[in-house]
């Protein structure tokens, strides 16, 4: 009787995937959302701008339930932390782990659909650098978005 080969259990994009950060700041804006931040991040930001930690999180973080994101300016849904000038993060270095992961978030590789919505909105996406499937196993695994 003949034996069924082992199911394929890699993920679709097993063989990798492709990213280059453009520096758009597409990312930092767009529909309304949480950048979850912890204390850590926090510090790591404060320090960046060269606030004390309480200025900083009364001036850019806000507490929903239990977890805390950083704010969105008012009348849009840019980041606070978003120049609105050059585009650029003003805490690029000391962002948080959520931004340092995009686009390799649960959300964009749960199908390959999904993936080519994510390239559709960033122009990185797609684009540059492969990166392995461990790297992006590893990413993915940091936040859950």
């Amino acid at each position: 009787m003949p034996v069924d080969p082992p199911a394929n259990d890699a993920p679709w994009y097993a063989d990798g995937l492709r990213f280059k950060c453009t520096g758009c700041g597409d990312c930092c804006t767009g529909a309304p959302g949480y950048i979850w931040v912890n204390q850590q991040e926090i510090d790591a930001m404060a320090a960046r701008l060269e606030l004390d930690v309480d200025e900083f999180e009364r001036t850019y973080v806000k507490q929903v339930g239990i977890r805390r994101t950083l704010r969105e300016l008012p009348g849009s849904y840019d980041c606070v932390l978003l120049d609105a000038d050059t585009r650029k993060c003003t805490v690029y270095e000391q962002r948080p782990r959520q931004c340092r992961t995009w686009p390799f978030w649960d959300s964009n590789l749960k199908s390959p659909e999904a993936w080519q919505e994510c390239c559709e909105v960033c122009p990185g996406s797609g684009h540059g650098k492969l990166y392995s499937l461990e790297t992006i196993q590893q990413q993915a695994a940091v936040i859950h978005v």
